[in-house]
């Protein structure tokens, strides 16, 4: 299996959406901080979107490729231009899978929520990426496959009032 999570790497650093879709099993599910329980076709649908959105701007680098058996994990990193945002993220993700039939049967990737919206957000997300409600927000707008933007819009004395404007 570890040729497979090879192959789905390297179609992804490749841009190639295709191959990537190819990898999952047809009742695959895909899950992580913005993109929950992806199920079959979406998984693929998701990469070819994120891959599209780059617009050409995307790095993706992989190791520590693991499996026995029916499990096996990676480490990967992507590099790109957040499309919302216009704002560089570098982003460290561990991936975990689950096989079945000679596919990717489940795959989970997990990376710092609060790290990521800091970069990709700037000031708010730093700000608010720790926070339960924001991890929600993401959730819902990227299952829709819109775009977050997020602003701090006052501040007074010590504190923030009117602090948070979602935009989706």
């Amino acid at each position: 299996m570890q040729q497979l999570i090879h192959k789905f790497y390297t179609a992804f650093a490749a841009k190639d959406a295709q191959t990537m879709a190819e990898c999952y099993h047809p009742d695959a599910v895909f899950t992580d901080e913005a993109f929950v329980n992806l199920r079959g076709k979406e998984a693929g649908f998701m990469w070819k979107m994120l891959i599209e959105r780059s617009r050409g701007h995307l790095t993706i680098s992989f190791s520590n490729v693991q499996a026995t058996g029916e499990q096996g994990s990676a480490q990967w990193v992507a590099g790109y231009i957040f499309s919302a945002s216009g704002r560089n993220v570098i982003n460290h993700i561990h991936a975990e899978f689950e096989f079945k039939d000679g596919l990717i049967y489940r795959h989970t990737d997990r990376f710092n929520l609060h790290k990521w919206a800091a970069q990709a957000l700037g000031f708010s997300g730093w700000l608010l990426g720790g926070f339960g409600f924001f991890r929600k927000k993401i959730q819902q707008t990227a299952r829709q496959g819109n775009v977050i933007k997020l602003s701090v819009t006052s501040t007074v004395g010590r504190g923030l009032t009117k602090c948070v404007k979602l935009e989706v």
